[in-house]
Parts: structure tokens; C-alpha cells; sequence
């Protein structure tokens, strides 16, 4: 029999057993050294060419090294020789309709090294997992979509959770995934007859539904809805704690995790190794036009560079910007894109060409990884035959770079250890959601995690042991005399709502304080309650303009400052000194999380008061995505909120933060709500109708498409309506604008009236 790894097959196990002799393809790089005379006089109708790797040398900025000559390449592998390399081949199963259309995204043949993963023994049944890594641009999340699709095709009801670190890189795999399925159907032949499915609604269709679950995703789906569900690592966590507690977890066949290495991030990692463990432990140059269209606008600088074919990408764009661009980018409108290095690594920009300046983001060095993430950008498969990229930097930095060339990867560690956070998180939701009650159960939890392998088993079960004690101390769970562990109000709220223990503890002292003595004659209070407490990445503190905002507050506005432990004379004393709160400590971290919470609330509310974004970015000095970031991340909390107060029975409490939630969604005060609820109809647009007799659903459902184009045009920004008005083109996007504002009014409308039949009986 043969040895395997962990008593069970592995994909390295696989690989051991089998010999292979490969040929370098398009996209597998190497070194120089490694590509000798010979290889270059390869004939063409040999299997593939070879390629060298530009970036393998760093000379000197003065230097006048000639840049290496590339060998005529093949984009694609070819199955001249070898019959499985083609997707069509029967050993796969693949529908037709989905063969083609893969064909029609450039994706006929595949590499020997995929064939093998399709091919190990009971993967393409879902009888087996399969761990296995690639360089980036490999064609690693092939073989996670064919295996995925595979499941979910062959079985009706079964579901898919695809996980993913970013929200750009999930709104990304949506449209890929959508492009992929498009016209191919279900399998119903192997579904279970006469078994009563419990679905949120009946899907009559054949057809895969693609849906996301990322922070502030506007998506009503339900789980019964989804047949394939593309995550962020929290939403992920979310749905399966869902499905656990439903008992519907038995529908779940396929869990993709993608970007693996990133179980040891130090901020999310966890949620990753969490996920993962409670898996087995149940063993189971229009685009001037769009970008004008925009609340926000159309960047000047953008409108000077996108003709030209350049533009950039950054987090301080909005979110609508960005997509925008990166999709001009994909289809080649746009030719050179400026990014972040933290974009440039996460999201999936394929390029020839990769130009990194610097070593260093911002403060801080590049590490490896991200080097190697960046570089992977260059020679995407399928959209370029060569990649080529390039490290520049100045002499005194050559050093540098040379040590983020040279070394390896760093080791993958578990976010579980003494150290980081983990643990205490991953015990509060297994009990919480009943996977394991006993200390047997916990412990048998815990020797499935990461970190059981780096630690030894005396150590882990002590440190366990203590951390079950904090949860017991801070009221999160009790135990019985049968050493059974159950769940407090608090903890299936701080579960459900999302928050890690520390933070469910802190939302529920704040929160009994507001039961105990409420602002309710003013907006801050409740929006303060909607900021969340570790809030992060919207720029520091201008305690100038802190000082200001505070000096225009009303009385109702100084006593919600003063009651959650604001102090205008600290504001004043750091707006004469400049610099920010200390943080080396538990206190004084509490303090400055305070002070940050109240800063982000005067820009909530100039939002929710309809001021436009762009405005409310020039008077706090921020970047509009950070603005926009902000906002989402808000309703995000904002409905962890709500949900922690209806499982705490706070019935009163939860309502007014409901009311304040829909404000904050629609950007906009009270009397607006019942029109933000009509899609493209949000802040200054549905002013903008209101002021012209638009004040219903009704009235919109009933108005001509021709009677909104010129309250559409009203609403945009002052400096873009004369121009707009002349342009027959722009004119149109809105006509058609206006028809989709009608129809889905028409489909509000209807559905209220529904509603009002239906409390009449």
C-alpha cells in the first residue's frame, strides 16, 4: 500500500507517486541558468517553447546590460500529443455547453499538472479534498472551478462556497463564475424525488445562481437561494454558522479556499483555520461616459489620462471607479494601469508588462510574498504569450532588493497560537453553535486545528482550558454539573452579529449604557453605536477639523459627545499640538478608539444628510473611496448591531437603530426612504424627485421614462450637467436609466400592494 501522508491521500502524496516529463509552457518561469543553448534551437513543432524570466537579473541603474532576448512562445499547452489535456475529453464529464464555454474565454487545453489533480483518485467525485499550490498566474483556480462545477452539476442541490481575502478579488470571480455558467444547466436527473426541499423560495430553473456575500454587498439571497456562493473570509464563516444551526449544512459540497498561504494573516487569518476546522470536524472610451454617470463624478485627472490609455487605481476611488476601471483595463481599453502595491498584489490585473518602483509600501519594506504576488501579474495565461517584469530602484537600495529576491517564502504559522487571537473566537463559535459542548468535543475541535501541529498537546490543552475560563468569566458561556457548556444571550449575539469576544463584550457594556440613558434628540448618538469599534484604514485624525465639527455641535450633539466619553478640551489640546493618541496600552487604546469612533461619526452624518461625497471628502481631507469605505463598512455593523440587540431582546433599542440604518443605506433623511429603495434612485437623486412632485413609489411607477431623464440630469454635479445635457449618447444611458428606475418601482409597488391584500385577509 502506499504511504501516505497524515493517514490520508494528499495531492503531494499524488505527486510523489507519479514520475512526470514535462516541457515548460507559457507562464512557468525560470532562470536563465536553467535554460541552456540547446533548448533554445527547440524546433517548432515541439510541444511548447521556452521561456526565459526577464526579472531574474538586477543590474546596476547605471548599467547598460542589453535586456535578454524572449523565445517564441505558445500561449497555451497543446493536446497534440496528449488527449486529456483538453477539456472536452470524456474523463472529465463536462457538459458541452460549459466546454464551450470555456472555449469562448480562450480555455480549450489545460496543463499536465492540472489533468493530474482533475484525475487523482475520487476528485472529480468529491470523494477526496485536494491541497495543491502553483506560481501565481500556475492556472491554480482552474482546477477549483472545474472540480466545483463538476459537483454542483452533477447534483442539483448541492452548494458551493468559494472563499476569497478580498471583496475586489470576489466581485471579480462573480463575473467570472456568471460568464462560465452562462446557458448551462443542472443535472435533475439525479436529484432526489419525492424528498420535500426546505428552500427561502422555489427555483423552477435549471440554471447555476452565482451569487456574493462580501461587506456592504446589496444581495437579499438567502442560502437556499445560492448555488454557488462566493465569500469573504468573515461572510463565509457567517454562512456556514448559519447552516450549522439550521441543520441544513448537509447541502454544502464544495468549499474552495483560495489564497491558502493567508491562514497566518494576523488580522483574519483565524477565520480562515476556523473555517477550515469546523469543515472537517464535520467531515464534510465609454468608459468617460460610466465613470461621469457616477454620484461622485468624473475625476479631472482621470478624464485627462483614460483618452491616452493610462489610468490609476487606488482605494481612495470609489468602489463604482474602480470596477469601472478595472474591467476598461481587462478588455484593453485602458493599456497602463498605476496601483498601489497592495492592489497591484490583490487584485487580478493581468499584464506583459509588471513595473515595480521601490522597494518598499509606504513605510515598510516589500516582503517576498508580496514581491512574488506582484510579479505573478505579468504573463497571465490566456491574455498574454510573455510576461516580463521589472524591480526598479536606486543604488543605495540594491541591497534590499536583493534580499527580497533571493530568500523563500516565509513559513505559513497558525493565527491560533498564545499570541495572536484566534482560539477564543474559534471556542465561542463551536460552542455557541453546539458543534462541540463537552471538553472532550472541544479538545477532539481543537486537535483538527493548524495549531495542534505546532504546539505541544499538554501546552495546547492548557491554554484551552484558559481561555474556556475567560469566556466563563466574561459571561459568554456557562457549564453545568455534567460539564455540558452552553451558550449565553451574549455570546449568540457577539456569534451572530460577527464580533469577536472582546468586541461582543464592549458593544454590550456601551449598548446597556444606552438602554440606561439614550440620546434620542439628535442623530450622533446612533450613529456613534453604528461606527465600529476597531475601525481602521479611513485615515487618521484632523483634530483641526475635529475641533471645528465640534465647536458647530448643538446641545443634543455635546451630550451624546460627552456620554460616550468625548472631551472637547482634549480635541482643542491636540488640535495646538498636532500628532495622535498613544495606543501602547488597554487604556490608552480604549481612549483613542473613542476619539476615532466620534471623528468617523460627523462623516456618517453629513452623509445621511445628504451632502454629496465628493463635498464631505474635500471638508475632511479624505480620499473618496476611504469616504465610501467607511459608509460600507458602517451598514455592515450597523446590521451586526441590530441583529445583537434582537438576540439580547432589546426590542426598542433594536428599532431605533433599524430606522437609522435605512438613512444610512439610502445616504439620506427620513422622508426619502420610501424612494431609495428603488435601485439608482439614492441621496441627491431621490432629492432631486422629491422636490419635482417624484414623492412615492407610486408616482415614479406611474411617470413616463422621458419625464426622468431631466431630474436625472439634475442630479448630477453642477459642473457636468451643461455638458451633459448636449450629449445625445449620455442622454440615452439616462433613458434607459430612467426605464430600469420605472420598472423596478413598478415591481416595489406591486409588491406592497400585494402585501396590503394579504394583512386584509
Amino acid at each position: 500500500m502506499a504511504q501516505t501522508t497524515n493517514g490520508f491521500l494528499t495531492s503531494i502524496d499524488i505527486a510523489r507517486q507519479r514520475s512526470y516529463t514535462l516541457n515548460s509552457y507559457a507562464g512557468l518561469k525560470r532562470p536563465l541558468e536553467q535554460v541552456s543553448a540547446a533548448e533554445a534551437q527547440i524546433e517548432r513543432d515541439d510541444l511548447a517553447s521556452k521561456i526565459h524570466d526577464a526579472d531574474s537579473e538586477i543590474t546596476d541603474a547605471g548599467g547598460s546590460t542589453a535586456p535578454p532576448r524572449l523565445f517564441d512562445v505558445t500561449s497555451l499547452p497543446s493536446s497534440s500529443l496528449n488527449p486529456l489535456l483538453t477539456l472536452s475529453h470524456p474523463r472529465y464529464g463536462l457538459p458541452e455547453s460549459l466546454v464551450q464555454n470555456f472555449a469562448s474565454m480562450s480555455i480549450r487545453n489545460i496543463y499536465p499538472w492540472q489533468s493530474s489533480c482533475l484525475l487523482g483518485r475520487g476528485l472529480l467525485t468529491g470523494e477526496k479534498n485536494l491541497v495543491y499550490t502553483a506560481p501565481t498566474g500556475g492556472g491554480k483556480s482552474l482546477v477549483a472551478d472545474v472540480l466545483m462545477l463538476k459537483k454542483i452539476l452533477g447534483s442539483p442541490h448541492t452548494k458551493a462556497i468559494l472563499v476569497l481575502p478580498y471583496v475586489a478579488l470576489v466581485q471579480e470571480k462573480i463575473a467570472w463564475l456568471r460568464k462560465v455558467v452562462e446557458g448551462v444547466e443542472k443535472d435533475l436527473q439525479n436529484s432526489s424525488s419525492g424528498v420535500e426541499r426546505k428552500c427561502s423560495r422555489l427555483r423552477k430553473d435549471r440554471s447555476v445562481r452565482v451569487v456574493g456575500f462580501f461587506g456592504g454587498s446589496k444581495t437579499r439571497a438567502a442560502w437556499g437561494d445560492v448555488d454557488i456562493a462566493v465569500c469573504t473570509f468573515e461572510k463565509a464563516n457567517m454562512l456556514v454558522n448559519t447552516a450549522i444551526e439550521q441543520c441544513t449544512i448537509g447541502d454544502l459540497g464544495v468549499v474552495v479556499l483560495d489564497e491558502l498561504h493567508m491562514i497566518d494573516d494576523d488580522h483574519r487569518g483565524y477565520l480562515m483555520e476556523l473555517l477550515a476546522t469546523k469543515l472537517l470536524s464535520l467531515e464534510s472610451s465609454d468608459i468617460i461616459h460610466d465613470l461621469s454617470i457616477l454620484a461622485v463624478g468624473l475625476d479631472e485627472s482621470l478624464g485627462m489620462t483614460i483618452p491616452k490609455g493610462v489610468a490609476f487605481h487606488h482605494a481612495g476611488l470609489a468602489a463604482e471607479e474602480r470596477e469601472i476601471l478595472a474591467r476598461a483595463y481587462d478588455n484593453r481599453v485602458i493599456l497602463v494601469i498605476v496601483a498601489t502595491c497592495s492592489l497591484a498584489a490583490g487584485i487580478n490585473l493581468p499584464a506583459r508588462r509588471v513595473i515595480i518602483d521601490g522597494t518598499r509600501m509606504g513605510r515598510d519594506a516589500i516582503g517576498p510574498a508580496m514581491l512574488r504576488q506582484m510579479r505573478g501579474r505579468a504573463g497571465r495565461k490566456g491574455k498574454d504569450e510573455v510576461g516580463e517584469s521589472y524591480l526598479c530602484c536606486k543604488k543605495d537600495r540594491l541591497d534590499e532588493a536583493t534580499k527580497i529576491l533571493g530568500p523563500d517564502l516565509p513559513i505559513v504559522e497558525s493565527s491560533m497560537t498564545r499570541e495572536k487571537r484566534g482560539i477564543k473566537r474559534a471556542l465561542l463559535e463551536v460552542i455557541t453553535v453546539r458543534l462541540a459542548t463537552h471538553m472532550n468535543a472541544i479538545e477532539d475541535y481543537v486537535q483538527r486545528t493548524l495549531v495542534s501541529h505546532t504546539m505541544k498537546k499538554a501546552e495546547l490543552k492548557e491554554w484551552v482550558q484558559k481561555v474556556i475560563l475567560e469566556l466563563q468569566a466574561s459571561g459568554q458561556i456557562t457549564v453545568d454539573s455534567n460539564g455540558i457548556y452552553e451558550a449565553t444571550p451574549l455570546s449568540r449575539a457577539t456569534v451572530g452579529s460577527c464580533m469577536t469576544p472582546e468586541d461582543g463584550v464592549f458593544v454590550h457594556d456601551e449598548l446597556q449604557r444606552g438602554l440606561q440613558a439614550f440620546v434620542m434628540d439628535g442623530d450622533l448618538h446612533v450613529f456613534y453605536m453604528f461606527t465600529p469599534v476597531n475601525i481602521w484604514g479611513v485615515g487618521d485624525i484632523d483634530w483641526r477639523i475635529f475641533r471645528d465639527e465640534i465647536e458647530r455641535l448643538d446641545e443634543s450633539g455635546m451630550r451624546a459627545l460627552n456620554f460616550v466619553g468625548g472631551k472637547p478640551a482634549l480635541v482643542n489640546r491636540m488640535a495646538v499640538s498636532g500628532g495622535q493618541l498613544p495606543e501602547d496600552d488597554a487604556e490608552n487604546l480604549r481612549i483613542a478608539r473613542i476619539y476615532r469612533r466620534s471623528y468617523a461619526v460627523f462623516q456618517l452624518r453629513d452623509l445621511c444628510n445628504e451632502i454629496p461625497m465628493p463635498m464631505i471628502a474635500r471638508r475632511y481631507g479624505i480620499p473618496r473611496g476611504n469616504l465610501q469605505t467607511l459608509a460600507q463598512t458602517c451598514e455592515g455593523f450597523a446590521a451586526g448591531m441590530i441583529h445583537f440587540c434582537d438576540t439580547m431582546g432589546w426590542g426598542m433599542l433594536k428599532s431605533v437603530l433599524e430606522h437609522m440604518s435605512d438613512r444610512l443605506k439610502a445616504g439620506a433623511r427620513a422622508d426619502l426612504l420610501e424612494l431609495a429603495r428603488i435601485p439608482f434612485v439614492k441621496s441627491r437623486t431621490a432629492r432631486v424627485f422629491w422636490e419635482n412632485g417624484m414623492q412615492s413609489l407610486r408616482a415614479v411607477a406611474a411617470a413616463d421614462a422621458k419625464e426622468l431623464v431631466p431630474l436625472l440630469l439634475l442630479a448630477q454635479p453642477k459642473k457636468y450637467t451643461a455638458e451633459k445635457a448636449e450629449d445625445e449618447r449620455y442622454r440615452q444611458k439616462l433613458l434607459l436609466r430612467s426605464e430600469v428606475i420605472i420598472e423596478a418601482a413598478n415591481r416595489l409597488w406591486a409588491r406592497e400592494q400585494q402585501f396590503e391584500i394579504e394583512d386584509e385577509e
